[in-house]
């Protein structure tokens, strides 16, 4: 009988398999998908993460293959509006470190126990047994259903596990009409190879940002509703034809295996119910325009483990501890969609005259003193559950 379950092995997942391993807990790990993902959605990880990782020795190996990103520039109409400078942050690490999302999968899976793929979780309940409450989860596998017993389960899933914790209506979900096409691309050599672009247009915002390899990724706003069409052409024609609007010309060539998504806002009010937990995108769901959802995930993951690793030892929930943990990662999650939520409605098409005031607003922000506050807002800095080597 295992420790702990843990139920996706994601990003999230797989690190919180990984901290409670490394802290001698026996540890399952349940993934509905037979292989390994290969689609690369969160690229970015930011300084509290980078800092909260060290001590495991997996920010080293992050970083090993990772573009450091220092800065980033606001532009519109040709011309930069103004300059936000990781760089000038006192942080630990002061930059972006952008990845391919299996590359930050594999770098957290050194550490964590072998996945039980293939493995649909259907319910998780509470149960008594020797005078404690433990969990019971049931899963449907290759070999047909099977169930675990365990201590403490942790969903970990995404939004897709949300309903093994929620009752359905108990997390409020905001779907924006906003829709984005995205796609990864090779371009040749230039200037700003290290540097994160957002472009502010009158049709939408292109943001633009450095991967390994001489590689980038394109962020495009597309539309409102869902995909007029899912065909894989003709996203890959409207986000060259975006690109080049825009003032992306020559990256709009290599652009091939464009998708399209829409984005959600979901922030639940409680991560803890008895022996049940859930992290990540399965607790607090944020726009990816801004970059902070996997790493809203992975804080959760970091400051949860030694809780649960002292729960399992002593038999004993650490409540007032868990209290803390749930209130601040809350908190965090509040404040990065409030963030998220202004990156979309700067991002939207604006009329002409709009479009100027939006310019010099942002251009005045960004470059005055402002700037400094809108790189730590950007950089996580207002995270509550920040790494104490991360504080300036």
């Amino acid at each position: 009988m295992p420790d702990v379950v843990v139920v996706g092995a994601g990003p999230v997942g797989l690190l919180l398999s990984a901290e409670l391993a490394r802290r001698g807990l026996d540890v399952l790990t349940l993934e509905r998908r037979a292989e390994r993902g290969s689609r690369s959605r969160a690229i970015g990880l930011h300084a509290p993460v980078l800092a909260a990782l060290e001590p495991s020795g997996i920010t080293e190996r992050l970083l090993a293959g990772a573009v450091r990103v220092d800065r980033g520039e606001c532009r519109a109409d040709g011309r930069v509006l103004g300059v936000v400078r990781f760089d000038a942050l006192s942080t630990r690490f002061p930059f972006v470190a952008t990845l391919p999302q299996p590359v930050t999968e594999a770098a957290l899976a050194q550490d964590a126990p072998p996945v039980r793929r293939g493995a649909l979780v259907t319910g998780i309940r509470t149960i008594a047994g020797d005078g404690r409450r433990r969990v019971r989860v049931q899963a449907v596998t290759a070999d047909g259903a099977r169930e675990w017993d365990a201590a403490v389960a942790i969903v970990a899933s995404g939004a897709g596990g949300r309903d093994l914790v929620y009752r359905p209506g108990g997390v409020a979900i905001h779907a924006y009409a906003d829709r984005y096409l995205m796609a990864d691309a090779d371009v040749d050599p230039r200037p700003d190879a290290d540097v994160a672009v957002v472009t502010l247009a009158r049709d939408g915002v292109l943001e633009s940002f450095p991967l390994p390899g001489g590689r980038r990724r394109f962020v495009a706003w597309d539309g409102l509703g869902d995909d007029p069409d899912t065909g894989p052409e003709t996203r890959d024609e409207r986000l060259r034809a975006a690109m080049r609007r825009r003032g992306e010309a020559a990256a709009a060539e290599r652009v091939t295996g464009a998708t399209s998504f829409r984005v959600r806002r979901a922030v639940a009010p409680r991560l803890r119910r008895g022996p049940v937990l859930v992290v990540g995108d399965a607790a607090h769901e944020v726009s990816p325009i801004g970059g902070q959802g996997m790493n809203l995930g992975l804080l959760d993951a970091v400051g949860l483990a030694p809780l649960v690793a002292t729960w399992v030892r002593t038999g004993a929930a650490p409540d007032a501890e868990l209290e803390r943990w749930e209130r601040s990662r809350v908190r965090s999650a509040r404040v990065a969609a409030a963030i998220a939520s202004v990156n979309t409605a700067l991002g939207r098409p604006r009329s002409p005259v709009l479009h100027r005031v939006r310019s010099s607003v942002l251009g005045a922000a960004i470059s005055g003193p402002g700037g400094r506050l809108l790189a730590h807002a950007y950089a996580m800095g207002f995270d509550s559950g920040r790494h104490p080597t991360a504080a300036g």
